[in-house]
């Protein structure tokens, strides 16, 4: 069995079980999707506690939700695109409209890293950590699922409801604007 039709079956297995009442099966949801919705989350929201939150409310909804799932992408996917619309939501609720519109209007462009040979690897990854916490959290959350999560663009598309040349946009704008910024905080000789 090819893995897309063993991960539909083992998403439609886990979904009958919990609508059938099986809260175990509802636990290895939250196993299989909590890293992904942390990313997403962790992204989108400065607070701890209100990361928590979030997550929390993200599980809930899909609990309450998984009888109209679809089955059109995959599971975790789904839950992906449930964490990204309730940053959203809260962001909105929080008065942070002005990040969010950041978010989307920022311009930026393509990252190329040519930096590795000269910092050890654990150095490299800790500045670019940081850095990335530093853009915006659409850049930052669009970094992560394509590099970090390694998403496709129809996946990421299906989480945040944006159309795959926009994202493409946004993660170039996203890749340029961390190189702006590395460059500006590091001596180009240092890098």
């Amino acid at each position: 069995m090819n893995t897309p039709n063993r991960e539909h079956y083992v998403d439609k297995l886990l979904v009958d079980r919990v609508l059938r009442g099986d809260t175990q099966a509802f636990g290895i949801i939250i196993q299989n999707t909590q890293c992904l919705v942390a990313q997403i989350v962790h992204r989108m929201i400065r607070g701890a506690e209100d990361r928590k939150d979030i997550a929390q409310d993200v599980y809930l909804r899909a609990f309450h939700k998984l009888g109209s799932f679809k089955f059109e992408a995959r599971l975790s996917t789904w839950i992906g695109q449930i964490a990204y619309n309730s940053c959203l939501s809260w962001l909105d609720k929080k008065k942070n409209a002005d990040i969010r519109e950041a978010v989307f209007h920022r311009s930026a462009g393509a990252f190329q890293d040519e930096t590795e040979k000269q910092f050890s690897q654990k150095e490299l990854s800790s500045i670019l950590k940081t850095e990335v916490g530093n853009l915006p959290p659409l850049y930052q959350l669009l970094i992560t699922l394509f590099h970090h999560e390694m998403l496709s663009y129809v996946e990421m598309g299906q989480i945040t409801g944006l159309p795959e040349g926009t994202l493409k946009s946004y993660l170039f704008r996203a890749r340029k604007q961390l190189k702006e910024n590395l460059l500006s905080k590091y001596k180009k000789e240092a890098l």
